[in-house]
């Protein structure tokens, strides 16, 4: 990619790198939404080699500064879920467009990386779907876990089976080509069992 593409990683990177919590991989910490940039973009880079410049882009910059709107701001209910990751994706949004426009990138590509970032054309765009694996994908291989020892059961199943519905069949071929084991196994082969 051109070094204009590079600038905004870097930038997005940056911001991402402010993160106050880290996650260890291997034995060193690394910030949270920084290695979600990471794992986001190579999940996107395995589904779609080619994948376009902008969709690279949205993929690097999906959880920008998501630190900075933390849940608990929020009522512990659906709605002030929904509410909560409404606010989210346009935060994202904005400070993603901000950066962009900054590197020098035009209205065009700016508004696109919106548009994906806000899932506006979601599930008709192929770039939108193919984002959305890559979310998913990431969550079952590096969140699943955690987020099961934490959440009842019947919720765990629900959120599973409404992100296999959202998939595509290359990224349900790729989610079972995981080597899910022990609890985060059973909870997915239930979900898809179920439906």
């Amino acid at each position: 990619m051109n070094a204009r593409f590079q600038e905004a990683i870097a930038h997005f990177d940056a911001e991402n790198a402010k993160d106050p919590y880290s996650e260890t991989v291997g034995s060193e910490p690394v910030p949270r939404e920084l290695l979600y940039a990471r794992r986001l973009t190579d999940w996107v880079l395995k589904l779609e080699p080619k994948a376009s410049e902008a969709l690279q882009l949205a993929a690097r910059c999906q959880h920008i500064r998501r630190w900075e709107i933390p849940r608990g701001e929020f009522p512990a209910d659906k709605a002030g879920y929904h509410r909560w990751r409404t606010k989210l994706k346009s935060f994202h949004a904005e400070v993603a467009e901000k950066i962009l426009c900054t590197c020098g990138y035009d209205d065009a590509m700016i508004a696109r990386v919106r548009e994906l970032n806000l899932k506006t054309k979601f599930p008709a765009d192929p770039d939108s779907r193919r984002l959305e694996d890559a979310l998913c994908l990431v969550f079952l291989e590096f969140q699943l876990e955690e987020f099961a020892q934490r959440t009842d059961r019947e919720k765990v199943v629900n959120a599973l089976r409404k992100s296999w519905a959202k998939m595509t069949e290359q990224g349900r071929k790729a989610a079972l080509s995981l080597a899910l084991t022990g609890k985060a196994g059973e909870l997915v082969a239930e979900a898809i069992r179920r439906g």
